[in-house]
């Protein structure tokens, strides 16, 4: 078992809070990533789940047991993080099965233990090295079998690929993810990188500022935003946010035309995203501007449009699209996929 509940958790630093009153509740098995810009307290939530950080008030309970106040010892989990903490004159082997030699466990049962978690991580061929003598990559899935040794009843991710260069990312993205598929043991992951977020998570929760701001799957956020915040932060390159004004079932744009607006509640934003977005004709659709960047990027090309008053929209299109720096065009927007904001940053549902 290994589901996790927050109870209205804060987190002081003398006169400064830094985590709101949190409440969450994290299921047996669930992959939870926590993600949001510098400061907002992910890496602190985590550590205080984990008893690094002492819970200034609220409660932390592990299946169902209050461990508040219980030192990270005995909460049952383990933290991966992001620098490896391997002991260099020590093998792979005996990195992976150090905690249980001090437990004193058997040489037996940490020879087992080290053999399986060698094998999830295909790390058989390996166990005889030095860390010297191993990749980054290799050294973070080494880190991670240190801790699958242990049998946890959770892990803890702490931005663990972010000393990893582009392409072992990727590749170590996939080994925790096919991990997570493997133990289906309960994790949860901070990160600052969206496509670790949105590839690898079951859910994930948006902090703000300290306090949640959304929590959703990947595919929820992503086309369901519940407020301006999370609508510019979910999604790479962000969505298009443009002032606007609602009346008599259309909404209006300031220098454009605009379109029709399917809600009875006023709004002051509309949101698309770059890929709900077509080029037209100017006069077509709901506003005009220049072609002003082009960003070519293999399979999809993006275009940074110059709207005047509405300043930049980024459009995307395919790699074949002709048009370049100077193109004055008009902008279609897909009324399926268009949404709205109110004064207040709050999406508009009716």
């Amino acid at each position: 078992m290994g589901s996790i509940t927050l109870e209205a958790v804060e987190k002081w630093f003398g006169d400064v809070q830094v985590i709101k009153g949190v409440d969450l509740e994290i299921k047996d098995g669930e992959f939870v990533i926590f993600v949001g810009p510098s400061g907002c307290g992910k890496s602190t939530l985590l550590r205080m789940i984990g008893g690094l950080e002492e819970t200034s008030r609220g409660r932390i309970l592990i299946d169902g047991a209050d461990v508040t106040a219980q030192p990270p010892a005995k909460r049952g989990l383990t933290m991966v993080f992001q620098s490896y903490a391997l002991y260099p004159h020590m093998s792979v082997a005996e990195n992976m099965g150090f905690s249980l030699k001090t437990a004193g466990a058997p040489k037996a049962e940490i020879a087992e233990k080290v053999t399986h978690a060698a094998q999830v991580l295909k790390l058989e061929p390996y166990l005889e090295r030095r860390p010297k003598d191993l990749s980054g990559g290799q050294r973070q899935r080494v880190a991670i079998g240190r801790s699958i040794v242990r049998d946890p009843t959770a892990f803890l991710f702490d931005e663990p690929l972010s000393n990893l260069d582009a392409a072992l990312r990727v590749e170590m993205r996939y080994e925790i993810a096919k991990l997570h598929q493997t133990l289906n043991t309960t994790m949860i992951y901070v990160t600052h990188d969206q496509v670790e977020a949105m590839t690898l998570a079951d859910r994930i929760v948006v902090l703000e500022a300290g306090r949640i701001a959304q929590i959703g799957s990947p595919k929820e956020l992503y086309e369901h935003p519940g407020n301006l915040f999370v609508a510019q932060f979910i999604g790479s390159p962000k969505m298009n946010i443009l002032p606007c004004r609602t009346e008599g079932g259309r909404f209006h744009l300031e220098g454009g035309r605009g379109g029709a607006y399917p809600h009875s509640t006023p709004a002051a934003f509309i949101g698309v995203r770059p890929e709900h977005i077509s080029i037209a004709e100017t006069g077509a659709g709901a506003c005009d501007g220049v072609v002003d960047v082009v960003e070519y990027l293999g399979a999809d090309t993006f275009l940074i449009i110059d709207a005047g008053p509405l300043e930049k929209i980024t459009v995307r299109v395919s790699s074949e699209d002709g048009h370049r720096p100077g193109d004055r065009v008009g902008l279609v927007f897909d009324a399926r996929w268009q949404l709205f904001f109110t004064e207040d940053g709050l999406a508009v549902t009716g």
